[in-house]
């Protein structure tokens, strides 16, 4: 089993920062595991020592850093300068490059008809990525059908609001589920 696969079996719930205001409620809350969805290259760093101060293992969500570009230089950027656990992206190149750095690697993909499905099953096959988030994150068959044809762990995101949302999720198939419902990060 995969370092990745265990933590997230550990620590099912995901706590997502949107918002650098909720970095205290986060640092506080029981959530391990840590989805960085904000800040910039001026914050990264500081964010995330701040976050592993507090035992939390972080990724960073490459795609929505401000001034960062995505290619092998800001991989090497944010390894140097924020040291994350590893990385989220919807970009397969980022998740090559990440992977070829050392980083964990989850590929963020949205399911939103048939041939999304097929392209994210591809992009996830083609990229190997240590685990998969599959928004939206309250879509249980979606979930059970990409569990069908990947070994990657799924993470569910993407409104998930609810202790019915997570339970759901993880029936399906899911072992994990990212939230910025902060009343989830204490389950």
């Amino acid at each position: 089993m995969s370092k990745l696969r265990e933590l997230l079996i550990e620590n099912p719930i995901i706590a997502a920062l949107r918002s650098e205001a909720d970095l205290a409620n986060i640092i506080s809350s029981n959530a391990q595991i840590i989805f960085i969805l904000c800040g910039n290259i001026l914050t990264i760093a500081e964010v995330c020592q701040k976050l592993q101060e507090a035992g939390k293992t972080v990724f960073i969500h490459m795609d929505l850093i401000e001034g960062l570009k995505g290619d092998a230089a800001a991989i090497e950027f944010i390894k140097k300068h924020a040291a994350p656990f590893g990385i989220i992206s919807t970009k397969i190149n980022i998740i090559k490059y990440a992977k070829q750095h050392g980083l964990q690697t989850i590929l963020r993909i949205f399911m939103i008809d048939s041939l999304s499905l097929r392209t994210g099953v591809k992009n996830i096959n083609d990229t190997t990525p240590d685990a998969v988030e599959v928004m939206p994150g309250i879509a249980p068959k979606i979930i059970q059908g990409i569990c069908s044809k990947t070994t990657a762990p799924i993470i569910a995101g993407g409104l998930i609001e609810t202790k019915k949302d997570v339970m759901e999720a993880l029936a399906a198939g899911a072992v994990a589920a990212s939230t910025a419902a902060k009343v989830l990060w204490e389950m």
